[in-house]
């Protein structure tokens, strides 16, 4: 089974930017689609982007243009590129595994947008 690890979060000022990692541990990484969702106080966790087995990708309306998932599958790792923070992009983020008869959540990492 794969497990995700993230890491790669912390303060910056708005406007700036942060790159978010999950690394997997496990085998057939390629075969599974991996998602970033966040989390702010007193809120539901949210999708983020979502990165497919074939490299497809999809992003929430709020950071599209802003913000950017990839993958290596030959290093087990996802990305989330994220430039011109704002604010509101403060969150717990996690990462996510996800296929058709398994699913497994990152323990999250912390991203916060202040000056």
């Amino acid at each position: 089974q794969v497990q995700p690890v993230e890491s790669g979060g912390g303060l910056v000022q708005p406007g700036g930017s942060l790159r978010l990692s999950c690394a997997a541990s496990g085998s057939l990484f390629s075969r599974y689609m991996m998602g970033w969702y966040r989390q702010a106080p007193g809120k539901q966790r949210e999708l983020v982007a979502v990165i497919t087995s074939g490299g497809t990708t999809n992003y929430a309306d709020s950071v599209k243009g802003r913000f950017t998932i990839s993958r290596d599958n030959a290093k087990n790792t996802v990305y989330l590129q994220m430039n011109s923070l704002k604010p509101e992009d403060t969150a717990v983020y996690y990462c996510k595994v996800d296929s058709v008869d398994y699913a497994a959540w990152g323990q999250g990492t912390q991203v916060t947008v202040s000056s």
